[in-house]
């Protein structure tokens, strides 16, 4: 399950795009934060998660986020400041069990395209060929809903298999796992425009899967992120988008009694098999700055500043869904661990983490004349780190409810991880 924000420049303070996405994983997928540089290809096909695709002679560079075991991305940037994320869409419409990922159609949108334009026409282009699980752990086959923004303009596009609908984005919008377009659509594909002549047409519930659509709660989600939106439309900021990524339904908050209407999603079981993973915000602009956690659970994370000028620093070993000390997302994932099985002290940590990010943000506002933030990015790292080191030595893990607990070690023994 996955959110994502947009706010046109005609919405935010400082007139740029902001651009936002938690991306929501089975618990034990860890995910990668790469930068990619630019390539020539000489090769006449690229393997994507489970099929072969035309090659292009030259990819642009690339910020992306991605679960271990996929080519293709969550979310991400590429150097001509373009974002493009993916939501999972469950439709009445069958996909074959090999086909295009929406998280590869992601990256090759980002690789292939200098705009929102160029990316929503690509991305309209193969919509017929989406398909295959996704998720590692288990079988689970979506359509997609992505938003494309540049530092102009934005685009919603929905899809249901082979048929899709586009909107332009004028102030704010929000998406979850949810259709949302009902019949103002900007552009469609001749599938749909077919079925709007006859009348009373609704795309979104047209399409959707019921069942599926209510129990992910995406309604729920994106009815609360798009109100945040509009009650600062016009003077939304950076920060204010953080804060939206990192809210859960309900405050005092509890990872045992939380749902699948939080934004800032912590694993539950049955009912909540999925938690955030990794999160972005991106400031798109003509001096684009990308903020990526690289960890789970932006509650307990810090967003790390990003350009393409700036040498991301190194992640530690290549992760799988096994806890790995030597890589950070996993390194960081133990703690975040412990912390929920005590999260009374929520509120002295957010105070902290809180500092530490203001701390950041005053230094990026430091080098905002240059593009590179390795300063910046180095101490957003660093104090993480310090925070994470202070508050692993306060905490100790509480009784928890009987069926939270057995879940818990139940995805704990499957990562071999010890909290």
């Amino acid at each position: 399950m996955c959110d994502i924000l947009v706010a046109t420049p005609r919405a935010t303070r400082e007139k740029v795009m902001l651009f936002a996405k938690n991306s929501d994983r089975d618990p034990n997928e860890a995910q990668v934060l790469e930068l990619i540089p630019r390539q020539r290809h000489e090769e006449g096909e690229v393997r994507l998660t489970y099929v072969e695709f035309p090659q292009v002679g030259e990819t642009y560079s690339i910020i992306v986020s991605r679960p271990w075991w996929t080519w293709g991305a969550e979310m991400g940037v590429n150097e001509f400041g373009l974002a493009v994320g993916n939501t999972a869409i469950f439709c009445r419409e069958k996909l074959p069990g090999k086909g295009i990922l929406g998280m590869d159609i992601v990256r090759l949108a980002l690789e292939r395209s200098r705009n929102s334009e160029e990316a929503l026409k690509l991305i309209t282009n193969i919509v017929e060929n989406q398909g295959g699980s996704g998720s590692y752990e288990h079988r689970l086959f979506y359509s997609n809903s992505f938003i494309i923004a540049d530092p102009r303009e934005a685009w919603v596009l929905e899809t249901a298999g082979r048929h899709w609908a586009a909107k332009k984005i004028e102030s704010v919008y929000s998406i979850s796992n949810a259709l949302t377009i009902e019949d103002e659509w900007d552009l469609a594909s001749d599938s749909v425009e077919s079925l709007a002549r006859k009348g009373g047409f609704s795309f979104a519930r047209h399409f959707s899967d019921r069942f599926y659509t209510y129990f992910a709660h995406g309604r729920d989600r994106r009815a609360y992120t798009y109100r945040k939106l509009k009650e600062r439309e016009g003077d939304i900021t950076l920060e204010y988008m953080m804060d939206i990524m990192r809210s859960h339904s309900f405050e005092p908050y509890s990872p045992s009694r939380g749902s699948m209407r939080d934004v800032c999603m912590h694993y539950g079981g049955l009912t909540r098999p999925s938690q955030t993973a990794a999160s972005q915000v991106s400031e798109l602009s003509d001096t684009s700055i990308h903020w990526f956690t690289g960890t789970s659970l932006p509650c307990l994370s810090i967003f790390k500043p990003l350009t393409f000028e700036t040498e991301l620093p190194p992640m530690g070993e290549k992760p799988t869904n096994k806890y790995n000390p030597n890589n950070y997302w996993w390194s960081v994932e133990r703690f975040h661990r412990k912390f929920q099985a005590n999260y009374t002290h929520i509120q002295q940590f957010s105070q902290e983490r809180d500092d530490v990010q203001r701390m950041v943000l005053e230094a990026v506002k430091e080098f905002r004349g240059g593009a590179d933030l390795s300063t910046p990015l180095r101490l957003a790292f660093e104090k993480e780190r310090e925070l994470i080191e202070r508050w692993d030595k306060l905490i100790t893990p509480t009784r928890q409810p009987f069926l939270y607990n057995i879940r818990w070690r139940k995805v704990n023994k499957q990562a071999q991880i010890v909290v």
